[in-house]
């Protein structure tokens, strides 16, 4: 049976590990992958490309037809814009043999939702860095954000309260933080029938357009275990990527969560968070915590860069 990968892109990387993940225990699966733009390069790395309509103008029924013409029971979304559709529709699409590595619609939008976010991890007393849609007074410094999404082009950081304001003004539904002096990590983490499994950490050593483009593993096991804690409490399924900051002092302070792996999950993958390989494991009927999670003893760099492709 096959496996659809979502929003293909430029995302090649991703491709090829969902590639290497299926030759182990899936050898005669094909790969197919869609993505609303005809030309995307992430198209010439599958085995079949479905140059697919927008989400929104497609029926479930008519999406279960082409995975059944397809033979396609696995789908991998990689996009935030898809989540909710495949979390509403999860139940009916594995009625039907097909399963999603997605989270429930709740958990879904609680992380799409930054403001939800951070007030729902706050009641929980998780440090979780204060959201307000209102730019509160009192505050050294800011940073400003869109409330949902991913967006970060007209993020601001590092504020004075006055250019905070100004700065909300350009966006569509602002929030607002104060600005916490530390260095920041990702934190890969995956959970199988609500249990977390394992989490890497990952520091964000150079970063454009919000993606690390270098990025190395670290061994930190009070954010392990309190990323896999706040994982279990949200419900997620699947893989997730925390965003955190650590102060001066230790601190830890959460900044947001996306429901899905992110562009520089590959190294995570490498260091033994193997998502891909236990969700097809899982998709067999395999219990994944019956595997052992055995983390790379090395700790290893990911450097994204671009590559030819000669065919």
């Amino acid at each position: 049976m096959n496996l659809l990968v979502m929003s293909l892109s430029s995302k090649v990387p991703l491709i090829k590990a969902v590639r290497q993940a299926m030759v182990k225990h899936r050898p005669q699966a094909k790969l197919l992958g869609a993505d609303l733009n005809d030309d995307c390069i992430g198209q010439h790395f599958v085995d079949f490309f479905w140059p697919c309509p927008a989400l929104h103008d497609l029926r479930i029924e008519s999406f279960v037809d082409y995975c059944n013409l397809h033979r396609i029971t696995i789908i991998i979304p990689t996009r935030d814009g898809e989540l909710l559709y495949f979390a509403k529709h999860k139940q009916y699409l594995a009625n039907n043999g097909i399963y999603v590595m997605v989270s429930n619609y709740s958990s879904v939008e609680l992380c799409l939702d930054k403001l939800l976010f951070s007030r729902t991890l706050q009641t929980e007393s998780y440090p979780v860095i204060p959201s307000f849609d209102i730019c509160p007074e009192g505050y050294d410094l800011y940073v400003v954000k869109e409330r949902f999404g991913a967006g970060s082009s007209l993020i601001g950081v590092k504020l004075p309260y006055s250019e905070a304001i100004v700065n909300g003004r350009q966006l569509a539904n602002p929030i607002y933080q104060p600005f916490i002096d530390g260095d920041e990590f990702s934190v890969d983490v995956y959970v199988s029938g609500g249990v977390a499994k394992g989490a890497i950490v990952r520091s964000r050593d150079f970063v454009i357009r919000g993606e690390s483009q270098v990025t190395t593993s670290v061994r930190m096991p009070n954010v392990e275990k309190l990323i896999m804690d706040i994982a279990e409490k949200m419900q997620l399924e699947g893989h997730a990527v925390f965003q955190i900051i650590l102060d001066s002092l230790g601190g830890i302070h959460l900044i947001e969560c996306d429901s899905r792996i992110g562009g520089a999950s590959t190294l995570s993958f490498a260091m033994g968070l193997t998502s891909i390989e236990w969700f097809l494991l899982q998709c067999n009927g395999y219990d994944v915590h019956e595997l052992h999670f055995t983390r790379s003893e090395c700790e290893k760099r990911l450097i994204r860069h671009a590559e030819d492709y000669i065919l």
